[in-house]
């Protein structure tokens, strides 16, 4: 039996299933086939490591504190517990002139940029740099933004911005057709690459003289150690203006199944007819979201505090060695390889070789699960992705294994 209802058009436009589950299912079927291999995975970027001890204070004490009378708490402030909101504001965006109330506290970054599509209206136009994360091109798919898919594999009516090693993994703006709505994350997903300040500022003053707006995911700027790289695109001149930003304690702190992240609304940025977009984006997180958890919100504002904050500087030493031993063991073989270094992610070139033949190759004969680069877009065939949030002991066993895999 059927219903009368038609299905979303747009669904039947999407190419193939979200590249993620698609990873895991084929693990899956591998491992059905093969019960007694030993996987290891540099696929997803799921952290490994366990919550420090100061932040995982925070989440205990708030759920404790939910079992008193005194401690009990129930429907919050939606757009986040409000002490949470200033700390964000005071710790992350010191010096930048972000206040509290431009602060919007969510479940992560992800269902803030489905969150964030939802205040652009139907024929507004859609940029993304090719490679990219998947979710900015099927939610622009999902929401009709976008035509079929012509015979290059790109969708028509979305902008693809070429970031290859060519254009050091940035957009050639005098090539660059003008779109309403630009999608850029720095450090990139999938590539590692890393926006310069010079790069942000001519970002910035493209999407000014363009009248489009940035959004802006920040989700990995904790890596960047590099004191003259920008961890967030309101350290430009002008930004307020032109930009909305998301961010994530998901890999700040292993919160990957915790869920709390936040979105920067600043109330300098208008739509064409002068109405404020923050005015906008507070009436979808009034609607659509309830706020996030009171227990996890505990747990961020410990994030925060001045332990917090070396906890997850711990942290980030930690994967980002992991992406040494990686990029390491690709070089020592030969391939050329970008990204690890202030990035969680190493994006290894196949030399001409197609990214799901390696994905497979490496899965069969290493027991190594990777990411094909085909899957970000287009730009990334002959690409893998290798993911530095494995173990320690995991990355070095999984770089012997591709040594002895990919030895020419």
């Amino acid at each position: 039996m059927t219903t009368a209802v038609p299905r979303n058009a747009n669904f039947a436009k999407l190419q193939a299933g979200y590249l993620f589950p698609e990873i895991a299912r084929r693990r899956n079927a591998y491992l059905a086939e093969n019960p007694d291999a030993k996987i290891i995975s540099l696929g997803i970027g799921d952290t490994t490591q366990p919550i420090p001890k100061h932040i995982l204070a925070g989440l205990t004490g708030a759920a404790a504190g939910l079992g008193t009378a005194g401690g009990y708490s129930g429907y919050g402030d939606g757009n986040g517990n409000k002490e949470l909101r200033e700390k964000i504001a005071g710790v992350l965006y010191e010096g930048v002139g972000i206040s509290a109330d431009e602060v919007f506290v969510s479940d992560g970054a992800k269902c803030d940029i489905q969150r964030v599509q939802l205040l652009f209206g139907e024929g507004v136009s859609v940029a993304v740099q090719d490679p990219s994360y998947p979710v900015y091109v099927d939610t622009s798919v999902m929401l009709g933004r976008t035509g079929g898919v012509n015979s290059n594999s790109q969708f028509e009516k979305i902008v693809y911005m070429n970031c290859g090693p060519a254009n050091d993994f940035f957009p050639d703006f005098e090539k660059t057709e003008r779109a309403d709505v630009i999608f850029f994350c720095s450090p990139n997903n999938p590539t590692g690459a890393v926006a310069s300040r010079k790069q942000l500022e001519e970002l910035v003053a493209f999407a000014k003289k363009n009248g489009s707006i940035i959004v802006y995911d920040a989700a990995y700027a904790p890596f960047i150690r590099n004191p003259d790289i920008p961890k967030s695109i309101f350290e430009v001149e002008g930004a307020v203006e032109c930009a909305i930003e998301c961010n994530s304690f998901s890999k700040y702190a292993g919160f990957t199944g915790v869920r709390l992240g936040w979105t920067i609304v600043p109330k300098a940025l208008k739509f064409a007819d002068g109405t404020l977009v923050h005015t906008d984006y507070n009436r979808i997180m009034a609607t659509c979201f309830n706020g996030a958890s009171n227990i996890v919100q505990g747990g961020g504002l410990n994030c925060l505090d001045k332990e917090g904050q070396q906890e997850i500087s711990d942290l980030m030493d930690y994967y980002l060695g992991n992406a040494a031993i990686l990029r390491e063991c690709m070089e020592k073989l030969g391939y050329s390889i970008y990204g690890g270094i202030d990035s969680p992610y190493v994006w290894v070139d196949l030399q001409g070789k197609k990214s799901w033949d390696v994905f497979e190759e490496l899965m069969h004969k290493a027991q190594v699960v990777t990411i094909p680069g085909v899957g970000f877009g287009p730009g990334g065939e002959g690409f893998l992705r290798l993911s530095a949030f494995a173990s320690r002991d995991n990355c070095i066993a999984a770089a012997e294994r591709l040594t002895e895999a990919l030895a020419k």
